[in-house]
């Protein structure tokens, strides 16, 4: 099939490439030329694992190419993938959905035969239907646009995967569909023929999903850091505890890790829009304990400051602190609003000398914290430490061995952001581990 992907950021660029990857010619569109350049080019503007090769391929195929022209994208394709960014609106808890329009707006005066949209971004319930209205007023005469909602599922360090193996497909279409599920089906035969569960819904129940999902996974990453603060308060062991819960079937024992949080470009912001949203579809009351989520969230930084300043002996001034870790998660270089490096320059703004050691996000924390000194290695990181953060489960961070660290080191002092490392094993070296929720 042809399909083309408006908007080539993490979301759009996935997406175009896996959809090369399943057999079909794409042109991902974005008005940023200097993007398009960069993926006709062969290189990703962000770090995700796997996603290099597999675009060279498509590329090197010609099943893929990159354009700046929505009108050889409408003369390209009858089924077009919406896939822009919906930051938060500043000053407030609201998605910023003028892209969304824009897509709209530029492409529909353009078509000169009915098309598909298909959106993906993650938008308030509601936007879909009113995009229908948007699109109808826009197309020329005897276009018919019709708007159909799939959002995505992808996790930042396994994207590819859950592009191309995606544990459900969810379709929203119009009342009056007339081609939107067949459309998608046949675009995703190849995940369907291996039993992908395809759901099809109305276009605000497709819209709620995701931003639902995004809600409960927040729910029980801040319900166990709360656990975590009354662990703290009676000197018992939230780690344990949880191992404990995730016998539970009804519960298990992912995201159940107490540490310092959820943070990126999605999580956060996305539980605050959908607060945003219910409020103004008069669900305001419904949603309330999300505010609770979010600040629990936003308190684990302060208090993982205070753990550092306890490990540095009363007082950060003057200490100097290895922070490992400035993405908010581990295979990504993506640092918006990154719980590390919050905490790297809260440590800074406290007195300490903080070295960041990140192994792909050194790069995007220059550009937000410049004043942070970046080292090149986790040894130029713990050169003369007075304490070690681990504030992000690198695979690089959770080999390491303490013996390796001990001669580098000022004092023998971890403080483990993430509840990720082998306690016995560093305290059997000899070194002072802190960490949320445990002793």
């Amino acid at each position: 099939m042809r399909c083309t992907v408006l908007g080539t950021g993490y979301l759009g660029a996935t997406h175009a490439v896996g959809m090369a990857e399943l057999g079909h010619h794409v042109i991902g569109v974005d008005t940023d030329s200097g993007k398009v350049a960069k993926l006709a080019g062969g290189s990703v503007p962000f770090y995700e694992p796997g996603l290099r090769a597999m675009l060279r391929r498509n590329l090197d195929n010609g099943r893929l190419r990159f354009s700046t022209d929505y009108a050889e994208a409408a003369e390209f394709s009858d089924l077009h993938f919406l896939s822009v960014g919906t930051p938060q609106r500043k000053g407030e808890n609201a998605a910023d959905l003028r892209h969304v329009y824009a897509v709209i707006d530029t492409l529909v005066p353009l078509l000169r035969r009915s098309a598909l949209i298909v959106g993906k971004s993650t938008v308030p319930v509601g936007t879909a239907a009113e995009l229908c209205v948007r699109a109808a007023n826009l197309a020329a005469d005897g276009v018919t646009v019709e708007v159909a909602w799939n959002p995505e599922f992808l996790r930042e360090g396994f994207a590819v995967q859950d592009t191309l193996h995606p544990d459900r497909i969810v379709l929203g279409v119009q009342r009056d569909s007339k081609r939107a599920e067949e459309a998608v089906r046949e675009l995703y035969s190849p995940m369907l023929e291996k039993q992908v569960p395809f759901l099809l819904t109305d276009l605000q129940t497709a819209e709620l999903v995701k931003v639902s999902a995004n809600a409960f996974l927040a729910t029980k990453i801040s319900f166990i850091n709360a656990i975590s603060e009354v662990c703290e308060a009676v000197d018992a062991d939230v780690t344990l505890l949880a191992d404990a819960l995730g016998y539970d079937a009804r519960i298990g024992r992912r995201f159940l890790n107490a540490g310092l949080g959820f943070g990126g470009g999605c999580l956060p912001k996305d539980i605050r829009a959908f607060m945003a949203r219910a409020g103004e579809v008069g669900a305001n009351h419904a949603l309330t304990f999300l505010r609770e989520v979010d600040s629990i969230n936003m308190r684990r930084r302060t208090r993982m400051v205070e753990l550092a300043t306890r490990a540095c002996g009363g007082t950060l001034l003057g200490a100097n602190v290895a922070v490992l870790g400035a993405a908010f998660k581990p295979e990504s270089d993506d640092v918006r609003d990154s719980p590390a490096l919050n905490v790297a320059g809260m440590l800074q703004l406290n007195g300490a000398t903080v070295n960041v050691y990140d192994p792909a996000a050194m790069e995007n924390s220059r550009r937000i914290f410049p004043t942070l000194n970046y080292s090149t290695s986790v040894v130029d990181a713990c050169d003369r430490a007075d304490a070690v953060l681990v504030l992000t489960e690198w695979s690089e961070f959770l080999e390491l061995r303490p013996e390796t660290l001990a001669p580098l080191v000022n004092a023998k002092v971890v403080v483990d952001g993430r509840n990720c490392l082998d306690r016995e094993l560093w305290r059997q070296a000899g070194w002072q581990l802190y960490a949320l929720g445990r002793a």
